[in-house]
């Protein structure tokens, strides 16, 4: 047997063994199910205290130079509750009062859509466009109005997910700040505890790779965080400046969607431009020119500014990324994919990192 029929072998035993586990641990899938709930438990309050650990550690290393690093944290603490009271109080009755004109212009916005809809179906084109195929905007609306008892128990469905959401959201809020003050106190500990199982003379390299990591993660996160505050700033900016209704929700939709590549810009734009269509088509014109100028100017200038040195990743890969992300969790999964991968990206190579190291000593 020739070196590449006994690699190729080796490989083929290896690919029948995990096969071989695979099925093996779906006949005993029960035993699986407790550590499956563990994960999806504790999986959303780590990720945000991850995040909000990457926000808060720079001023929190500031202050632990001057004082006890506990009584920093508390600092940065009071800060953050301080800053969000403010913002709950100034920023929250605008957005009320946004929602509430929105919901008494709904009706309006009806009759728009229904006048439009009117005006189409008299024109002559599409009048011969129905003439000539089997349906009509007629068996259309007949359908809709059958349906309408689904689509009432969808939406008693989706309140009461919507309501056990909001628990869960109760529950994170409450844990995450006792975890992420373990994470601000003593998160530098857990690297060497780590290292402590590698030999001494591997150590040093060893936290090269996890310093490198670490690094990587922050700049990827804060620099998010940064870039699409400065896009969401600057959709504001622009919605008031041409007088669009509910430019602050439509400026919040922009800062949550900048994060997904590619598609972001345009998912958070849609909004504005439907909204600014019940005004004029002139202002839909607006907004696009707008949030095209807007785009051009954070790739160009407040991307590079930011972020410096990105964590690359394939155009095709973001594309399939979305497509299976999209497919698997909706829109919360277009917008956790890209930051999701590429994380996990860092992590998964300096881990490979970390291995060859420790093998070395084998």
């Amino acid at each position: 047997m020739t070196m590449l029929e006994n690699k190729l072998f080796r490989s083929a035993c290896w690919v029948v063994v995990l096969l071989l586990i695979v099925y093996l641990g779906s006949l005993v899938s029960f035993i699986f199910e407790p550590i499956a709930i563990l994960v999806q438990t504790l999986f959303a309050p780590l990720v945000i205290a991850l995040i909000i650990y990457y926000v808060l550690r720079p001023f929190v290393n500031v202050l632990a130079k001057q004082m006890p690093r506990g009584l920093s944290i508390l600092i940065v603490f009071l800060a953050l509750i301080g800053l969000v009271t403010v913002a709950v109080l100034y920023i929250g009755p605008i957005l009320q009062t946004q929602v509430m004109e929105f919901v008494n212009n709904a009706p309006r916005y009806g009759r728009q859509i229904q006048a439009f809809v009117m005006d189409i179906q008299s024109h002559s084109a599409v009048q011969q466009l129905m003439t000539n195929a089997d349906f009509s905007l007629d068996d259309i609306t007949g359908q809709f109005t059958s349906n309408l008892g689904d689509y009432t128990n969808q939406i008693f469905s989706s309140i009461v997910s919507a309501l056990s959401a909001v628990a869960n959201i109760v529950v994170i809020a409450v844990i995450i700040p006792f975890v992420l003050f373990y994470m601000l106190k003593e998160g530098n500990k857990a690297p060497q505890m780590f290292l402590r199982q590698f030999p001494i003379r591997q150590q040093e390299e060893g936290e090269r790779v996890l310093a490198d990591m670490d690094t990587a993660l922050s700049s990827y996160i804060q620099g998010q965080i940064l870039v699409s505050a400065c896009v969401g700033s600057l959709c504001l900016i622009l919605y008031l400046a041409i007088g669009l209704e509910y430019a602050l929700i439509l400026a919040i939709v922009a800062l949550f969607t900048n994060v997904i590549p590619f598609l972001g810009p345009w998912i958070g734009t849609a909004p504005a431009v439907v909204v600014a269509l019940f005004d004029s088509p002139f202002m839909a014109l607006a907004v696009i020119a707008g949030v095209v100028v807007i785009q051009q100017f954070e790739s160009s200038v407040i991307s590079p500014q930011i972020m410096g040195r990105q964590l690359s990743v394939h155009p095709l890969t973001i594309i399939l990324l979305l497509l299976v992300a999209s497919q698997l969790a909706g829109f919360v999964g277009l917008l956790l994919a890209v930051p999701t991968y590429a994380v996990g990206k860092v992590i998964v190579s300096h881990t490979y990192r970390l291995i060859r190291i420790r093998m070395r000593e084998g």
